[in-house]
């Protein structure tokens, strides 16, 4: 297992550079200037040309991404073009209130998706099913970002019952927990983990009810074990298969809720990143991407791991 884990990790080195090029050129490559987020349209040439400079956008692509990296690695992401606060220091900021909003997400969504899938793929064809299934449809149907703006309508606009933007405490961006923090986060918690309960619940769906119908099912019930010693069958053959969904929903909430960030003025990545893309902030920009990426690099490397935990019949060579 040690072997694997060791052969896994090294996988991920060539990955994680195809991902800081990728960052690098996507960003440098979109049209236009960042420096105009910062520079008066009549500004003179000598001012711009000295911060570009300054910022080193006037060297080669590469040996700008060679400095990058290097920074990078060291764990200095540059510093912003607008504000000309260090990126790290940003995104330090901003990552623990992505990180609550995305296990508040986790909690709801996985939780409705485990439960909803698990009783459809047992009641197969029954009213149960359908209605978990509908539920499910619906869920990675519906766009999360007017979800968000219905929701606020709803709750906050006509009934008056939860704040509709921001964390609480007026422009706290520091998360706290007391019942003014809670009350923030369930509107953009439960918008986000629409799209993960929708995915996880049609998943589990077809796992359980695929693991139903295998011959090894009938045979436990043949020799008379009970519902839920067979379920308990069902679950440890379902765990691979879920454990590895569950994994890329998670990746999918960290770096998936920019728009959901932006209609609560939720104070995460996603936040930092719209600002970024709007102002065309390269390095805040490149630093939020890198950290989200590398985020969702590491996710799939223990997932992977834990698949195979789970699984020995996984292992690959």
């Amino acid at each position: 297992m040690l072997a694997y884990v060791i052969r896994r990790v090294l996988y991920v080195v060539p990955i994680a550079v195809g991902v800081t090029l990728l960052v690098f050129l996507l960003v440098h490559l979109s049209p236009g200037d960042p420096l105009n987020a910062v520079v008066p349209a009549d500004a003179p040439a000598s001012v711009v040309e000295s911060l570009r400079k300054e910022y080193g956008f006037d060297r080669p692509l590469v040996v700008q991404y060679g400095l990058w990296l290097l920074r990078a690695l060291s764990g200095d992401l540059g510093v912003s073009v607008a504000n000309r606060q260090p990126v790290a220091a940003s995104l330090v900021a901003a990552i623990p209130n992505t990180l609550i909003l995305t296990v508040f997400a986790t909690l709801i969504g996985f939780s409705l998706g485990l439960g909803l899938g698990g009783i459809a793929g047992t009641f197969q064809g029954t009213w149960v099913d359908r209605l978990a299934t509908a539920v499910g449809v619906i869920g990675v149907s519906v766009p999360h970002y007017w979800l968000g703006m219905v929701l606020v309508i709803l709750f906050s606009v006509n009934l008056n019952v939860l704040p509709a933007m921001g964390m609480g405490q007026g422009s706290s961006r520091e998360w706290a927990w007391d019942l003014e923090h809670m009350r923030h986060i369930v509107l953009p918690a439960v918008t986000l983990s629409v799209i993960p309960m929708g995915i996880i619940t049609r998943t589990v769906r077809a796992t359980v009810a695929e693991i139903l119908n295998q011959e090894f099912v009938q045979t436990l019930r043949a020799k008379g074990l009970g519902r839920g010693q067979v379920m308990a069958h069902v679950v440890k053959n379902a765990a691979p298969t879920v454990c590895a969904v569950l994994g890329l929903q998670f990746g999918y909430l960290l770096g998936g809720s920019i728009l959901i960030e932006t209609v609560f003025s939720w104070p995460g990545t996603g936040f930092l990143l719209n600002d970024a893309i709007f102002r065309r902030d390269i390095p805040l920009l490149q630093g939020t991407i890198l950290v989200l990426g590398m985020f969702f690099v590491v996710l799939n490397l223990i997932v992977d791991v834990a698949q195979t935990a789970i699984d020995p019949r996984m292992r690959r060579g």
